[in-house]
């Protein structure tokens, strides 16, 4: 994925992502997509506020503590439940439901998602979507 990178110290964020999750989904608006489900790759980017790279910061860069990142296995469990919930027609509806979830986390500042579907055609690697949206009061890294 070819992507920015959303890490940046002087934004004070750090760059959470899952690339290249595979994942078999009832998505398509052909008769034969909703009767079989399909590979698709996701990839999810998140720029997340780092509250290690503040200057002075109480908190120490080093600490080990779970509670102060974005899990990116919770981010991942997500995924694979938005995915598996029903029949989409659109890998921009799905898009969007993962763009969504990812931004329920206060500290995620933006997000970029892009989802293939791996087998369409046979002479073509992959077809699909990427999205980028930012949190309520927040701009696009």
């Amino acid at each position: 994925m070819d992507s920015p990178r959303p890490a940046s110290a002087a934004k004070r964020l750090r760059h959470v992502f899952l690339h290249d999750m595979i994942l078999h989904a009832s998505i398509g608006v052909h008769a034969h997509e909703h009767a079989a489900r399909q590979r698709i790759r996701l990839n999810l980017d998140l720029a997340v506020a780092d509250d290690g790279a503040a200057p002075m910061s109480r908190l120490a860069p080093g600490r080990d503590d779970l509670a102060r990142v974005v899990d990116y296995e919770a981010v991942a469990n997500r995924a694979r439940i938005i995915v598996t919930s029903g029949h989409v027609r659109l890998v921009e509806t799905l898009a969007e439901r993962l763009a969504e979830a990812c931004l329920e986390d206060s500290r995620v500042h933006s997000v970029r998602v892009r989802v293939e579907k791996l087998d369409v055609f046979p002479d073509v690697g992959s077809v699909g979507v990427e999205i980028e949206r930012c949190s309520a009061g927040h701009t696009v890294v």
